[in-house]
């Protein structure tokens, strides 16, 4: 066993399981803000830990060292760590949080899987965000990966058709349908040009995505007035460059027409006119630093 139990809760109803461990794909850093919401909205207090040592390279995370007046006072180790919470109507939560696994992705997923059965996890869910030709004055919006054909007929998010090499939810999403537990990932739309920086919508739109699938209600009230503050520094911003304005209009018309089932109207490209993607995400970057 690579899992150690702080303790084992007896009164578990039908808990659901929540899973974010950083290192594949996270624009934004939505899935990070969303978690980062349920362990404090939820007071979610460990109930086990994975072993570090193997799953952990610490060549590539190595733990942070706090100095004081040059004395090495402790060292921060990054864990892999199952926390327990309920969320606004009382419902058990399990959330696994942590850095992705560098090593032994099959034994991981294996002793998660039989820490979800021992639990009683009734459905899992795992969250991500990516970059995406979109306007930040439009809702995020969501897409799905499952291996279940039941919450592909019963969910409406979106779904795409590609390869696209996968993170330990891909892997997930396969073991714990084959324990019955209904797995989805829940990934959130973050606008290509806001990608580097944290982005409060998409993680709002995960929350509201748990909501919808698993039926957590959590207010995520601090993330939801990040998200006002954060529109209006953005407004300000392509307000200013007649360049960013008419990106912005585009990417509107691309999403609504989108929405409107339009599928000849595909999304904007990540470059517009003279500006690339990548040049008005320094730009945003410098706006927002000006700002604090």
């Amino acid at each position: 066993m690579t899992i150690t139990w702080n303790e084992h809760p007896v009164s578990l109803d039908k808990p659901v399981l929540v899973v974010y461990l950083s290192g594949w794909i996270d624009s934004g850093g939505a899935a990070q803000l969303a978690t980062d919401a349920l362990l404090e909205e939820c007071q979610a207090e460990p109930l086990a830990v994975f072993d570090d040592d193997t799953y952990i390279d610490f060549r590539a995370r190595r733990p942070t060292m706090k100095l004081v007046d040059g004395r090495n006072t402790v060292l921060d180790w990054q864990h892999i760590t199952l926390s327990h919470g309920r969320d606004r109507i009382g419902r058990d939560i399990i959330i696994a949080h942590g850095p992705e696994p560098d090593l032994a992705w099959h034994r991981f997923v294996k002793e998660l899987t039989d820490a979800a059965v021992t639990l009683g996890v009734s459905n899992c869910a795992h969250l991500g965000a990516y970059p995406f030709s979109c306007p930040h004055t439009r809702p995020s919006r969501l897409s799905m990966t499952t291996a279940s054909e039941d919450l592909l007929a019963n969910l409406s998010f979106l779904r795409s058709t590609l390869d696209v090499p996968g993170g330990i939810g891909s892997a997930l999403e396969h073991s714990l349908h084959n324990a019955d537990i209904p797995t989805l990932g829940i990934w959130a739309q973050v606008p290509h040009y806001a990608a580097t920086m944290p982005y409060p919508p998409a993680a709002v739109a995960l929350l509201d995505g748990l909501r919808d699938a698993l039926d957590l209600v959590i207010d995520g009230t601090n993330l939801r007035s990040t998200m006002v503050e954060h529109r209006e520094r953005l407004d300000n911003l392509v307000r200013d460059n007649s360049e960013h304005e008419q990106m912005l209009k585009q990417l509107e018309v691309a999403h609504d027409a989108q929405l409107a089932d339009e599928p000849e109207i595909d999304a904007m490209p990540p470059t517009i006119g003279e500006i690339s993607a990548d040049e008005l995400s320094e730009q945003v970057e410098r706006f927002l630093r000006g700002h604090d």
